[in-house]
């Protein structure tokens, strides 16, 4: 390892799953690229780079899973590729500003939180973990609910809480699938503040789609190379 690579946290580097091949890694800088032209076209307010680079991001994951999970001589978990590309449905319904569009785009990402629900399966959480998701979930609703639209309360709070549950039990695949739950669950936290008109931060739509991304790449290599989580093998199903 080289000096600049001892430096780096390991959450920073970019995995490639032990075993993925020249092909595998070309389709993971693929990906990268595409991120990198998504999120400068953000940065930069250029809305074409946005809409170009956006719908490429979840195919170009999606065959980066298939293909090292091909290297490595078994197939791809289905509900992680059917996850990720709910992920992609819900990327193409977002890029239109209208209200159906929304609740398309809605729908799509929680069956793919469904997706991720039944691939984690049974395993369990840190007690201590899941009263700081219940707690969150309770007064992130809580707090948001006069601001929403009448007609989003119930579906926002539904799909709330099943994304808390997603990032909650992402985290028994380990701290890499964890992360990236927590993750997707920040992101959509910043739609919901914006459908609720709160104030945002800066260049709220990076933000948004910087924590997306990682959500996604983080749980797509935690399920691929699940760890060692509080003191119990995890095993891949």
């Amino acid at each position: 390892m080289s000096a600049t690579e001892s430096r780096t946290p390991s959450w920073a580097r970019p995995v490639v799953t032990p075993g993925a091949g020249p092909a595998a890694r070309l389709l993971l800088g693929a990906f990268a690229a595409a991120t990198a032209l998504d999120l400068g076209s953000l940065l930069a307010g250029w809305h074409p780079g946005h809409v170009v680079a956006k719908p490429l991001l979840m195919p170009l994951l999606v065959a980066y899973v298939a293909r090292a999970a091909r290297d490595t001589g078994r197939p791809a978990p289905r509900l992680l590729i059917a996850a990720l590309l709910c992920g992609w449905g819900g990327d193409l319904a977002l890029l239109f500003d209208a209200d159906p569009a929304f609740l398309i785009g809605m729908g799509s990402f929680a069956a793919g939180h469904v997706c991720y629900l039944v691939l984690f399966g049974r395993r369990r959480s840190h007690p201590a973990l899941g009263a700081a998701y219940a707690g969150a979930l309770l007064s992130t609703v809580t707090l948001l609910w006069s601001d929403l639209p009448a007609d989003l309360r119930i579906p926002v709070a539904g799909y709330s809480l099943l994304l808390t549950a997603m990032a909650l039990r992402s985290s028994a695949l380990g701290w890499r699938a964890g992360l990236g739950g927590a993750l997707f669950l920040l992101s959509d936290t910043l739609i919901a503040t914006g459908v609720a008109h709160w104030p945002q931060p800066p260049r709220a739509d990076f933000w948004i789609m910087a924590t997306y991304v990682a959500a996604q790449y983080l749980l797509a290599t935690g399920a691929l190379a699940p760890e060692r989580a509080y003191g119990r093998e995890v095993l891949q199903d």
